[in-house]
């Protein structure tokens, strides 16, 4: 594998994966608060699922973020039947219990090798590492925490989150920021054929680099792992 001088990265089945206990246990507070027309577990599931994909391809489209709580009331809308009465819902005491369940449920590292590999890259001291990430139902402000206990946050020099600055992958201005971030904060300017951005998503990471013109590569949804960044 060539060496790069900046290693970007995605996070959610690139470095993290969901727990899926998490998933469970907000299906089930949905099912028991937000359910005036007695829709089943697996129903509301699905709803999560649908809105989910249906927002993650919206973001890639525009460029632009949908927040979490829009989300949440999406999901809301569809268990029941499209309802827009939202007026008693307090959406900023269910974005933090959702946050609290997430903690109590905490995501795990994708493979094992995941923090071996961003260790080593750390420590050659001859290349920098950071985090570009679309972000759905879950908050920047949440995923730093979750970075800070699976303790990955210290093997990167800086994080960016999509709800945090508005643009979503591909968009080639999110990728331009990362890129201006590296200079801003290493106080150089790299040449774009010595950066690289690894990731699982063929449209939102690899189309997306290429679209910025720097380097990318495709792991976990084919036949690469992460462990090809250290051969």
């Amino acid at each position: 594998m060539p060496f790069y001088k900046h290693y970007s990265f995605d996070l959610w089945l690139t470095l993290i994966k969901s727990n899926p206990a998490f998933k469970i246990e907000r299906t089930r507070y949905f099912h028991e608060h937000f359910n005036a027309v007695n829709k089943s577990i697996d129903e509301i599931a699905a709803i999560f699922r649908q809105v989910d994909l249906m927002v993650n391809s919206i973001n890639e489209k525009t460029g632009k973020n949908i927040d979490a709580e829009e989300m949440y009331l999406m999901v809301i809308s569809q268990i029941n039947n499209f309802s827009n009465e939202f007026t008693d819902i307090d959406i900023d005491g269910l974005y933090n219990t959702m946050e609290e369940l997430l903690v109590n449920n905490m995501p795990v590292l994708y493979c094992s090798e995941c923090i071996d590999v961003l260790y080593r890259l750390r420590e050659s001291g001859q290349s920098t590492t950071s985090l570009l990430s679309n972000t759905g139902f879950i908050k920047g402000k949440t995923l730093r925490k979750i970075m800070t206990h699976l303790e990955l946050d210290q093997l990167l020099d800086f994080q960016l989150y999509s709800d945090e600055v508005r643009m979503s992958k591909p968009n080639p201005l999110f990728f331009q920021l990362m890129l201006d971030t590296i200079n801003r904060n290493r106080h150089m300017d790299l040449d774009l054929g010595e950066i690289i951005h690894i990731g699982d998503n063929p449209m939102a990471d690899i189309k997306g680099a290429e679209a910025i013109g720097i380097k990318s590569m495709l792991i976990n949804s084919n036949h690469l792992t992460i462990s090809a960044l250290t051969l």
